[in-house]
This record gives structure tokens, sequence and C-alpha cells, in this order.
């Protein structure tokens, strides 16, 4: 017998049943191994929803932490059911990527978490509901050994080697999708979908817990639960904080208030407070403070305002929050190096950026023309900030390797001193390292994987003091923001075009009124001051782009072409220029711009290398920049 016995007959859901079979019969293995395969399946539950369901279209990222955060999936599911498998997903993370044990009770409460999805996949898309009541009692017992980190990570691997693109199997199901839509629509029109809750306590408890693990917190050494305080303003005088974490040194670091699940976790922050006044008498140092109802988690400590953090800092990361307080210099009366930034308005754009700073702002935007030195500017910025002990760990971020290099280079030549890691390459160590340099893809990679010599996470919440975004304009409003919400550093944004659309806004990520970034050099201006010269325009036209494509007018060698291409019923023998872009594509004409570019773009280093060039394409949407 098995919880998911229900899924034998329904041939619908082969796809993922019998992953969900193995999720419980890995118990008998290990709960690590359980866990991995529970999260396995939901995987590839989700992927089947997303395959079948004709109202949702893949995000940006077809990982499962993209397609379960996507708004529309998150429109369809039970509200329950998110925080449920957001705990499949970073119970199965923990087995892979760290060293912390997982109990029977966490796996058992990550399959109870899989069979509320499944149920409810059962509940929406099949002719009869027949999930029932998950029942414990039905587990197999077997060992809590603890399955060594390098078999958990190839059974991880060898679960997904074969996963086909999400899309692929979109296109093969697309006859079926509207069909499976209206199935759940007029399954779900006259019932909800009751969740099975567990006790909500000691659920909680339990995603905290897990939270805490994954920033490297061990219970029974550095983790104390309920731990007592006195001179709370109460008859007794007494009082437990949930959760006090504790440094090597035995002095405490943290403090953590827990709310119920269904409470907002903001009414948590008094009560924080009075636990961390108390703590603060009994040791003589005042905790970092975090509040939180197991789904989200808030950060307070001076001189910042409470602010929604993903996670929990580590031991290492709190002791350098403590220990700034006595550290941190003002930035008054700033120094900076000539050598690495020596014109005016470089000097400007570094005093805005530490005003800001000084003002308890977390970002700040710089807004520079190309060429004048954006990079420089932030170099001379991280001088400052780490002269003055303001950060320690930087996190340089760009969406292109070369970008990336050539910022690895500036920084290694202008600053030797701090130790760097470029991630793209793989002989660097970024756990020795300062600065980091990577590409946004290749940092959604090392936040899971990146591990210290312990086996514990390397890149945790608060990691990087410091985030530079260069270029960011690009790639930061969907795709890759994810990264921003995760890591809990100041960001500063270098860019030469901000955007202020609606849902591409440079101004909304860095949390600044349209148009007023923190500030601004540009174009005219550094033209004006002689540091840059005026552009000058060659326009390139092609014929195809001018006047269309008429089919008398074509070769007898392109009209077979032409007729290969399209089908009698598709066949038309003109097609106008503004069709062009819409919806055919000329192989050529990329091939005959960038001759052009080639023979009259401007040429440096003796003639040897194209200088630097913007094409601007006739749609808009092919813009680049080289």
């Amino acid at each position: 017998m098995s919880n998911f016995s229900f899924l034998k007959d329904k041939k619908q859901y082969r796809i993922f049943a019998n992953a969900c079979f193995e999720a419980e019969k890995g118990l008998v293995v290990s709960p690590a191994v359980s866990a991995i395969q529970s999260r396995r399946a939901l995987e590839l539950a989700v992927k089947w929803v997303y395959s079948y369901d004709g109202a949702l279209e893949v995000p940006y990222q077809d990982n499962l932490s993209s397609l379960i955060h996507d708004r529309e999936f998150l429109g369809i599911i039970d509200e329950e059911l998110l925080p449920m498998m957001k705990y499949v997903v970073k119970l199965g993370n923990q087995a892979v990527h760290t060293n912390a044990p997982i109990t029977r009770d966490e796996a058992v409460l990550s399959l109870h978490h899989l069979f509320q999805f499944i149920a409810w996949i059962d509940y929406c898309y099949s002719d009869e509901f027949t999930a029932g009541e998950f029942d414990e009692s039905l587990l197999p017992v077997g060992e809590e050994k603890k399955v060594r980190p390098k078999e958990l990570q190839d059974l991880y691997e060898q679960l997904s080697a074969k996963d086909r693109k999400l899309e692929e199997i979109i296109k093969e199901n697309q006859h079926l999708r509207k069909k499976v839509t209206e199935k759940r629509e007029q399954n779900t029109k006259e019932n909800n979908f009751q969740v099975d809750q567990l006790n909500e306590f000691e659920t909680r408890l339990k995603y905290i817990d897990l939270d805490l693990k994954l920033a490297g917190w061990e219970f029974n050494k550095d983790i104390i639960r309920e731990y007592p305080v006195v001179g709370m303003p109460n008859k007794e005088g007494k009082g437990f904080a949930d959760y006090v974490l504790f440094g090597d040194n035995g002095k405490p670091l943290a403090v953590v208030e827990a709310k119920r699940t269904a409470k907002d976790p903001k009414i948590g922050r008094q009560q924080a407070k009075l636990y961390a006044d108390c703590i603060e008498k009994m040791s003589g140092i005042r905790p970092v403070i975090f509040y939180t109802n197991g789904f989200e988690t808030y950060i307070w400590h001076d001189p910042y305002p409470p602010r929604k953090v993903s996670g929990f800092y580590n031991k290492e990361e709190l002791s350098l929050l403590i220990e700034r307080r006595q550290m941190k210099r003002p930035l008054t009366n700033i120094q900076i190096n000539d050598d690495i930034s020596n014109r005016y308005y470089q000097k400007e754009a570094i005093l805005s950026v530490c005003d800001a700073l000084s003002r308890n702002q977390r970002k700040a935007l710089l807004v520079m023309a190309t060429g004048s030195g954006k990079t420089r500017t932030a170099i001379s910025i991280v001088d400052v900030l780490t002269r003055h002990n303001w950060v320690k760990n930087v996190l340089f971020l760009a969406d292109r390797t070369a970008l990336i290099n050539q910022a690895y280079r500036n920084f290694n030549n202008l600053l030797p001193s701090i130790p760097l890691c470029n991630l793209l390459d793989n002989k660097d160590n970024p756990e020795e390292s300062r600065i980091v340099f990577s590409t946004y893809p290749t940092m959604m990679n090392a936040i899971d994987e990146a591990k210290r010599k312990n086996g514990k996470k390397l890149f945790t919440v608060g990691h990087f003091d410091l985030i530079i975004i260069d270029e960011s304009h690009r790639s930061i409003y969907k795709k890759y923001r994810s990264i921003f919400d995760y890591f809990d550093g100041i960001l500063l944004g270098l860019t030469a075009t901000p955007k202020d659309e609606i849902d591409k806004n440079t101004y909304e990520v860095f949390e600044m009124e349209n148009g007023v970034p923190t500030y601004a050099y540009e174009l005219d201006q550094a033209v004006k001051d002689g540091f840059l010269v005026d552009y000058r325009t060659i326009e390139t036209k092609t014929k195809f782009l001018e006047e269309g494509i008429h089919y008398d007018d074509l070769s007898e060698e392109d009209k077979e072409k032409y007729e290969e291409l399209f089908d009698e019923e598709d066949f038309r023998e003109d097609i106008d220029s503004s069709a062009l872009n819409e919806w055919l594509f000329n192989d050529n004409t990329i091939d005959m711009v960038l001759k052009d570019l080639m023979e009259k773009g401007i040429h440096v280093e003796g003639g040897d290398k194209l200088g630097k060039t913007i094409i601007f394409a006739k749609n808009h949407r092919h813009a680049e920049r080289m």
C-alpha cells in the first residue's frame, strides 16, 4: 500500500506517478534520499501541469523554483500549496547541496506536502477524485543513516539527466491543453480543494528549522530554542525567545521570533524587540533581530529599518554585522584615490553614493555615458567602502562574459591587494576571494551549488555586502531579478541607458523616482567637457527591408526556395516591407549589415580592431549594443 496508490489506474499521470512511489520507498534508504526524490516527483508533477493546462505558459526560466512562483501558476493553485511546495524544494536542495543531516520527520513532512499537491492535481484534472488523506502509517521504515554527499549529488543528477525541454512537451500536447483547462475549471467550479493541514506549531517550526540549517546553523550546537530571558514587561518579568543564535564565543548573535503561519510576521516585531532588549541587558550585546512566520522573514539591525529577506544570515555574517557597529567609519572626509578615478564627475558620483549610504539607503543608481568610466567609478566606491569598513565581500554582475572579463582585469589592476574570483574561471576559489565576478546564469547556479570547504553553503543570504550590477538596463527585470531578492547586500547599479517602462523600469528596481538616479553624467555633458566625442551615424538599407518581397522579381532559384518555404495555403505573391520584421526573417540580412559595419566602421589600434559601435536595428526588438 502507498499514499499514492490512487495514481496507479490513472494513465495520464504516469509521468510523475512512479517518482512519487520512489519518494516513499526512499525512506528505506535514508531521509535524504527520500527528500531528493520528493523534490524530483514535485518537479515532474509541476511540469505535467504546465504541459497540459492551457492557462499556463513557461516563464523566463523553466527550473522548478521559477515554475512554482509564476503568477499564472499561483493563480490556479490553492494558496496554501505554495509554502508546502517551497518546503519540498528547500529540503531537496539541502539534501543535495549541504552536509546538514535530514531527519525522518522532515522527510515525512516533505512527502506529506508532495501528496497535497498531487491530490490537488487529482482533484482538478481527473474524471473522478480518488485521492484520500495522507496516512503516515503507510510509510516504510528504514535506517536514518547519513548517505555520503557525493552519492546524493549523483542521485540528483541521474534523476534529471533525461529531462526534455518543457516547451517541447507542451508542443506535443497542444491539442489537449484547452480540454484539460476546461476540465480543471469544471472540477473546481462548485467546491474548493481542501488542503490537509498538519499541526500548525510543529509545521511552522520545521519550516524555520530548515531555513536555519540551510544557512549553516546547527541545532544542539549554536541554536537554543525557547531561550529563557529575564526583564520582560510582564508580572513574572520572564519570557522565552523562540530561537537564539550564538557565536563561537558563546555570545548571542541574533534572536528569532516565530509567529503563526497564518499571521503577518510583522506582528512579531515588537515582541522580538522586547526579547532583544532583555538579551542585551543580560549579555551586554544587542542581538540582530529576525521575525518570521515560516514563509516570510524580516531582519532588523541598526541603523537600518526592518526589511524583508529571503532567509537567515550565517554565523560569520551575523558576527560581522555586530562587529561593524564599532568598525565602521563615517563616510566623511573621504579620500579618493586619483590613480583609480580622477575626473570631477567620477568623484561627484562617488560622493553621491557615499551620501546616500550615510542616509541609510541601501540602493544606488549611477547613470553615466558609455566611455565615461563607470567601472573605474565603481572600483573607487569599493575602495572607499572597504577602507571605511562598510563592505567586505562584493559581487559584480553583468550579462555578458566580455563585460565580466574586462571588469575583472580592471579591478585586478587598480585594486591589486583585494583577492578576486571570476566564477567563469574554474581555477579561481570564491571562498577565498573578496570580490566575485559572474554573469547572471552562472550566479543563479552557484547560489545552490557553491560550497565551502566544510561542505556548507557558500553563497548564503548575507554573503555579499555590496552587489554591483553593470549595464543594469539588461536582464534584471524578471529573468534574473531573483538574485537581488535572494542576496541582502547593498545594490549599486551602473548604466548608460536606464529604462522607465512599466514592465522594465530601472528606477523601480533601485526604489527611485523615474529619471532621478543617485547621480547622472550623460553624453551631452561629457561631450561639452571634452571627455567624449559625439557619435556619427551611418545608415544602411537593404532592398528587402525597404521594398518588401515580390515573387515575380525573384530569380528562378529564389522562387524555388520561396515555394518550399510556403505551402499553398500560406502562399502570397507579395510581402509588404512592414511585415518582414513581424514574421519573416532573411538569413542574409545580418551578414550584409555586419559586412557593411566592418568596411565602414571606425577601426582602432592600428586598424586591427573595430571601435565601440552601437547598432540600432529597424525593428527595435532586435536592437543590440556591440
